[in-house]
Parts: structure tokens; sequence; C-alpha cells
């Protein structure tokens, strides 16, 4: 099997294993991740309702100037502190962690601390 075609199995069944383990917590309000090879961008989701309650990207027009100098991983710590204070402003203190077919490492994993730090409960 080619390379590139073993890496999106792993990650598609990665993918499938996280979606598989919300669905069974029911209709839960879950902190989704996205990342881009720049830029790495969170929500806040209402499962019952299927709502955006918060957002927030390393592109936003919020972030960008505070983030031009800072690596991946330091744009990844701020956006988690943003999306926590965010989702705290909006009443929502516990959430489900949805990383997607991303790995629990790197970015990922700084921005869950980050989240964390600021008052999330996962």
């Amino acid at each position: 099997m080619k390379r590139s075609t073993l890496v999106d199995v792993r990650r598609r069944r990665r993918k499938l294993s996280v979606r598989r383990r919300l669905s069974r917590s029911g209709p839960v309000v879950r902190l989704s991740i996205h990342r881009s090879a720049k830029h790495i961008y969170a929500q806040i989701l209402d499962g019952s309702t299927g709502r955006t309650v918060a957002s927030i990207g390393s592109a936003s027009k919020k972030c960008v100037a505070d983030l031009n100098d800072k690596s991946k991983s330091e744009k990844a710590t701020f956006v988690g502190k943003e999306i926590a204070r965010l989702a705290l402003e909006k009443g929502v203190e516990k959430v489900v962690f949805d990383r997607g077919s991303s790995k629990y490492h790197g970015r990922i994993k700084a921005l869950a601390d980050a989240a964390r730090e600021g008052g999330l409960k996962f």
C-alpha cells in the first residue's frame, strides 16, 4: 500500500473512532478542533441544537495582531485560552474534546492543555 494511502486510511479510522465515542455520549457540548498546515481553529458546538456557541482561530482578526511572530504551538496555546474564555462567557464549563482525525500530540495537545488551564473541563 502506498504511504499516502496508508496515512489516509489511518486518519479515517482515527476519525471514525473519535466519532463513535462522541456518539455514545449523546448530544453534548463539544470542543471541535481543525488543524491546517499554518493555522489552528477551535469551536464549541452544542450537540442538541447543532449550533456553534463560540469559535476562534489563529487566522481570525482578533488573533492576527497578537500572533504574527509566534510559533504554531504558541498560536495553539493562545487559541486554547481564548476558546476557554469565550466558552465561560457563554456559560459553558464542561465539554467533550473532539480532535477529529488528528493525533493528541503537538498543537492539539497544546490547545487542549491551554483550554483546561483556562477553565474548561473535558
